[in-house]
């Protein structure tokens, strides 16, 4: 998703943090370092030599793991605990993940960034500490039974024209080789993402879908990243991979741009659809709270997107995971329920699982998107859960 940049506010009662546009309190947030190290070992596992499409048919509903792991706050080197509350999440804890799982969501999209954990001398070494505490996420997901989704996310090193591209291409495949090597004998459970939404930041290309130019660069740094995964060891010939189109962007330009790599059947397209944007993503100020599944004016933009991807993708055997979607909180938990299960119903029509952006926001004003307390372990909008699941069919 777009970030703007988190300041952190420390009040004498309420220690508050402006994550994701948005300001959340800080729910219970425990000094004690409560990361958990006892993963199950996976450094060994057979891997089904499925096609995309046949995985994919297994996803039914995800979650995504936000403003945690790809948090920027901070300094190269430092704890990485620092990096992972740093938006005002608290430590990411194995039950919480599992509670995930038991209440029906058996995807797990795990956002990390990986830019201010790399050395600065040309090799773009991961600092251990944060691969270890990556890995250990990770193995909550796959120990839960849950597939898990592993990106580079908030990387801006990453800008997709001709001058950047030598230098982005050489650098995205050192840090992947570095992950896929980490990673390399996980099973089909383990997906790997290669960009979030790769974009000229800051240009009038950033959000419109691209021109030219950026677009057909995110083809070659997929390409990159697909080639550098399949030349590595152990399963990674065979693993699942999502690519993103320009921008993650859900515009039927952006889907007529993409190419696809050849002869791969376990290659997954990727796109980020917070629509109808009035309703899901903008601005409390600019956006409505009123939204009705019965009301074709509402509903026609995901119809569209469903039967546009079906059109560029599913009909040439290429599967599409929706990696983001979810509607911010306009104290409208009825709308947003309907909406929820509107949404994911159709993609679901469509074979098209979705992953709910949480990025733990759900009080102040921006982009509150958080419905699930990690802390409690408890739904703090249970009605829009349920919707998510009635959508899926679960």
């Amino acid at each position: 998703m777009k970030k703007l940049k988190r300041l952190l506010i420390t009040l004498t009662a309420l220690p508050l943090l402006l994550a994701s546009c948005g300001s959340k309190p800080v729910e219970g947030q425990n000094s004690t370092d409560s990361r958990q190290t006892d993963s199950g070992s996976h450094i060994s596992q057979p891997i089904r030599d499925i096609t995309a499409s046949e995985l994919v048919s297994e996803m039914k509903i995800g979650w995504a793991l936000g403003n945690t792991m790809d948090s920027t706050i901070g300094k190269t080197g430092e704890d990485s605990a620092k990096y992972e509350t740093g938006w005002g999440n608290i430590l990411t804890t194995r039950d919480a993940i599992q509670k995930l799982a038991d209440d029906g969501f058996n995807v797990l999209r795990v956002p990390v960034s990986w830019g201010e954990h790399l050395s600065v001398d040309g090799s773009y070494t991961i600092d251990p500490e944060w691969l270890d505490r990556v890995n250990e996420i990770v193995d909550y997901g796959i120990d839960s039974g849950m597939f898990v989704i592993l990106n580079t996310h908030h990387e801006e090193w990453i800008f997709p024209d001709e001058a950047h591209f030598g230098s982005n291409s050489d650098e995205l495949e050192k840090v992947w080789t570095q992950i896929g090597n980490r990673f390399e004998g996980y099973n089909e459970k383990l997906i790997f993402e290669g960009l979030n939404e790769p974009r000229k930041r800051d240009t009038i290309y950033e959000w419109n879908g691209g021109d030219e130019e950026g677009q057909q660069i995110v083809n070659r740094l997929n390409s990159v990243f697909v080639k550098t995964i399949r030349n590595l060891n152990g399963n990674n010939p065979k693993r699942c991979l999502m690519i993103p189109t320009y921008a993650a962007s859900a515009l039927e330009k952006t889907f007529a741009a993409m190419e696809l790599p050849e002869n791969d059947d376990k290659i997954i397209v990727s796109v980020h659809a917070y629509i109808p944007y009035n309703f899901a993503l903008a601005g409390q100020q600019q956006g409505i709270a009123e939204w009705n599944s019965s009301d074709p004016s509402c509903t026609s933009e995901i119809d569209t997107l469903m039967e546009n991807l079906k059109i560029y993708f599913l009909d040439k055997n290429v599967p599409v995971v929706i990696g983001e979607m979810g509607c911010v909180n306009r104290n409208n938990t009825e709308a947003r329920a309907d909406w929820a299960q509107y949404y994911v119903g159709k993609a679901k029509e469509y074979g098209i699982p979705c992953v709910w952006w949480d990025n733990g926001a759900y009080l102040g004003d921006g982009e509150l998107f958080g419905i699930y307390s990690r802390n409690s372990g408890s739904w703090i909008f249970r009605d829009i859960e349920e919707a998510l699941m009635k959508g899926a069919g679960i």
